[in-house]
């Protein structure tokens, strides 16, 4: 059989949630499946870490496997460098032509977006829709705004298209290409119970019951091979002065914007203030919607001394960062599934984490929780993380416990069992 992957989010040196799904997802599958032919669609060349899918980094030096060459561990990977001469919808566009004239058996797209032509039996992963939820989460940004001619004609088209339901912006196309998705992907992956729940309950005047039933409920995994509980002080403090961490800290992994309800974790920072208790907080990840508000606020409540934003930090770095740190808080409003916390967990760590359905789905009471909207019980459980020793060893045992129930390899083999079904 063969396999066709959209591989453009994995094809990112700077990712998030979705990126590593679908990079992992790549990799793990091309350790395991010797029997299937793949056929990666990207936008553009493969980054150095997707060039020897399926081997370890022990073989990364391997004279067999050279630099800037790929190579699967089976052989069975091919690589479609798919050019599109616009800046938007790849998708749409150049996949779309791809499947209409070299279609592969199967098609998988990890993320939400499902190419308007596709082959008969294609699969979806939908991550989320809490845009469904709260739409002010989301920056809403006009698909080609930098050409305004470009983008009258691209509005024009798709509200004649959508008979006026959508227009060219980011969160309209969010919201039909999940409807679209949904419609016509042969099945649906969703991360957690709680999206396929959410699915089941926003769409089910819209869509179908039958629908439904092609949903399959694939849990995220994590790098359990690199998110250890280390010892290693040296290293560790190398890479705590490499950010300018100092330490006592609470940290957050994450997309730095409003969907992760980091504006109301810096009041709730500020007001933890007045508990006298010695700890920073450190923030990490890429800046989003809602990071110049991050940014008033740490100024305003005057934290500019206690709160460090380290942006963009190397995958391989975190684990020392989770090591050192005091407990880490994960306060999102919405949540699709919540990789960070599996990392913290394996690495010994307390969590304290909103009460987010699929946090709650993830951590199953191995952390704790705050109510997310409630500024006053944030901080008295960032206070309760920090200084109920009894409390934290309790979290600590089972999140090293609930972590090992979770992981790539098992995420990559349920997959696989749901594209060959």
């Amino acid at each position: 059989m063969i396999i066709g992957i959209d591989a453009s989010r994995a094809n990112m040196t700077r990712r998030s949630g979705t990126e590593w799904y679908s990079y992992y997802l790549l990799h793990e599958l091309a350790k395991q499946d010797s029997k299937n032919k793949y056929i990666l669609y990207t936008d553009k060349p493969l980054v150095a870490d997707l060039l020897r899918l399926g081997f370890d980094d022990s073989h990364h030096d391997d004279d067999s496997v050279p630099e800037h060459t790929f190579k699967s561990k089976f052989n069975n990977f091919e690589i479609k460098l798919l050019k599109w001469p616009f800046k938007y919808l790849w998708t749409q566009g150049r996949l779309s032509l791809e499947m209409l004239l070299n279609p592969p058996d199967v098609l998988f797209v990890p993320s939400h977006t499902l190419p308007i032509i596709h082959p008969k039996n294609s699969i979806v992963t939908i991550h989320d829709i809490a845009f469904e939820r709260d739409r002010s989460i989301y920056q809403k940004r006009q698909i080609g705004a930098d050409q305004p001619s470009l983008h009258n004609f691209l509005n024009t088209v798709v509200k004649i298209f959508t008979f006026g339901r959508y227009g060219a912006n980011t969160i309209d196309y969010l919201a039909w290409s999940t409807i679209y998705g949904l419609r016509h992907a042969s099945k649906i992956i969703t991360v957690s119970e709680f999206t396929k729940k959410e699915i089941m309950s926003v769409y089910s005047s819209v869509l179908s019951a039958s629908i439904f039933d092609k949903i399959r409920v694939v849990h995220n995994g994590f790098a359990d091979e690199l998110f250890t509980p280390n010892n290693d002080t040296v290293k560790a403090d190398s890479i705590l002065a490499k950010y300018n961490i100092v330490k006592p800290y609470l940290f957050y992994l994450g997309r730095i914007e409003r969907k992760k309800n980091i504006p109301h974790l810096i009041e709730a920072f500020g007001l933890f203030q007045h508990y006298n208790i010695d700890a920073n907080l450190v923030l990490t990840g890429a800046s989003s919607f809602g990071a110049d508000e991050v940014g008033y606020m740490i100024s305003e409540y005057g934290l500019d001394k206690k709160v460090n934003r380290t942006g963009w930090v190397d995958e391989v770095d975190l684990p020392y960062i989770f090591n050192q740190a005091t407990a880490f808080v994960f306060p999102s409003l919405h949540e699709g599934f919540g990789i960070p916390l599996l990392e913290a967990m394996a690495c010994g760590i307390p969590v304290v984490a909103s009460n987010a359905p699929a946090i709650l789905e993830v951590c199953d009471g191995a952390a704790l929780y705050f109510d997310p909207r409630n500024i006053r019980d944030m901080a008295d459980k960032l206070n309760e993380i920090i200084t109920n020793k009894s409390l934290r060893s309790a979290l600590i045992k089972d999140g090293l416990v609930r972590s090992k129930k979770f992981s790539w390899r098992q995420c990559a083999k349920d997959t696989l069992n749901v594209i060959c079904e």
